[in-house]
C-alpha cells in the first residue's frame, strides 16, 4: 500500500468566487468547454445550465439553460465546443448546440444515462451505447455485467480493449482518465476514502498504487483517521497532469500522483460536500459544485443546517504550488 506524501499546507476558500444564479436542487456534473471559458452544469432539477466565465476577476454570467424530463445525471462537450452532450434520469442523451441554441434527444436506454462521451452512452441498464448523431438507432451496443460508471471510446468499441478488476474493495464513485501524459491510465475514487492510480499497460503495472483520502480523525487527539468519507470527484489538470479529489467532507486536495505526493489542500469544511470539478481549458481555473450528495440519506438532509445544504458553484484560480508537478 502506498501513501501520498505529507507536508503539503492548507488554503483557505475565502478567494474563491461564488457564482451566481446556481440551480436550484443537487448539481450532479459540471463540465468546462475544451477550446473556451464555457462552463456547463447538470443537475437534479432537470436542467443543464451554460456559463460564460471571465478569467479576469471570474466574473460569470448565465448564457443558456435547456431542460431534460428528469434529473441530469452527466454533462460533456465535443472537441471543438460548440455542441453539449447530456444524460439523465429520463434514460434519454440530449445535444446542445451552442450555435443554434436548440436541444435535441440523441440517444435512448431502458434506465438512466449515467455517462456521456462524443458520443458513447453508459446507462444504469448495464449497456454502452455508441451513437451516429444522423440517425436514431445506436450503431453499436455492448452488454456488461456490472453497472457502468463512465465509458470511453475505442477502435472497435463492441469489444473492449482490456477488462481489469477494480483495485478498491468497496463502490466506485468516480473513474477518471490521465491528461497529459504518454502513458494510458485513469483513477479510481470509492465511497471509502480511497483512490487507486491504474496504468492499462502491463509494462506500466509496477506504477499502479492505491491511497487513503478524505478521512479525518474522531477527535484531534486520536489520530485514527476513523471518520471516512466518499470521493465524489476526480479531475485532472490539461497541462500538467496533477489531479484534484474532491469529497463528502466538503475539501479539495490537489496531488502530483507521479510523485505520489499531495500539493495543496483547500479546505471548505463550512460549506457541505463537493460533489463534481473541472479545470478549464488552459488549467488557470479550478470550477467546483458545492451540494448535498445524499451520502448520508434523509436523515440528514432533514436535519443538517440550511448553511450545509446550500446550492453553490464556486470559481478557484489556480495557483502554480497546486496544479505543477514536484520536481524530482
Amino acid at each position: 500500500m502506498s501513501f501520498f506524501g505529507g507536508g503539503a499546507t492548507a488554503a483557505a476558500a475565502e478567494a474563491d468566487k461564488e457564482m451566481a444564479d446556481p440551480p436550484t436542487d443537487s448539481i450532479s456534473s459540471i463540465s468546462f468547454s475544451g477550446v473556451a471559458d464555457y462552463l456547463a452544469v447538470g443537475s437534479w432539477d432537470n436542467s443543464v445550465r451554460i456559463y460564460e466565465i471571465a478569467a479576469q476577476g471570474l466574473q460569470s454570467q448565465g448564457k443558456a439553460m435547456y431542460q431534460h424530463q428528469g434529473p441530469v445525471l452527466d454533462v460533456c462537450w465535443n472537441k471543438e465546443g460548440n455542441k453539449i452532450f447530456s444524460g439523465g434520469a429520463d434514460n434519454a442523451g440530449r445535444m446542445f448546440d451552442v450555435t443554434t441554441g436548440q436541444a435535441t434527444q440523441v440517444a435512448q436506454h431502458d434506465a438512466p444515462i449515467k455517462s456521456s462521451g462524443i458520443l458513447a452512452t453508459g446507462s444504469w441498464d448495464k449497456t454502452v451505447k455508441y451513437w451516429d448523431l444522423r440517425t436514431p438507432n445506436p450503431v453499436a451496443s455492448s452488454a456488461l455485467q456490472i453497472v457502468t460508471f463512465k465509458s470511453t471510446t475505442s477502435p472497435n468499441p463492441v469489444t473492449p480493449y482490456k477488462t481489469l478488476p477494480s483495485p478498491l474493495k468497496w463502490q466506485t464513485r468516480v473513474v477518471s482518465c490521465f491528461t497529459a501524459t504518454q502513458t494510458s491510465g485513469y483513477a479510481v475514487g470509492s465511497v471509502e476514502g480511497r483512490v487507486a492510480i491504474q496504468y492499462v499497460e502491463d509494462r506500466d503495472a509496477t506504477n499502479n498504487f492505491s491511497f487513503k483520502c478524505h478521512r479525518r480523525d474522531a477527535t484531534p487527539s486520536s489520530k485514527d483517521q476513523s471518520l471516512v468519507y466518499a470521493v465524489n470527484h476526480i479531475s485532472f489538470h490539461p497541462i500538467h497532469g496533477t489531479f484534484s479529489t474532491c469529497g463528502s467532507d466538503g475539501t479539495i486536495h490537489f496531488w502530483d500522483k507521479d510523485a505520489r505526493t499531495r500539493l495543496k489542500s483547500h479546505l471548505m469544511l463550512h460549506l457541505g460536500p463537493i460533489t463534481s470539478s473541472a479545470f478549464n481549458h488552459n488549467g488557470n481555473i479550478f470550477a467546483y459544485a458545492v451540494s448535498y450528495d445524499w451520502s448520508k440519506g434523509h436523515f440528514w438532509h432533514d436535519s443538517w443546517p440550511p448553511w450545509i445544504l446550500a446550492l453553490k458553484l464556486m470559481l478557484h484560480h489556480c495557483k502554480d504550488d497546486e496544479v505543477k508537478k514536484r520536481r524530482k
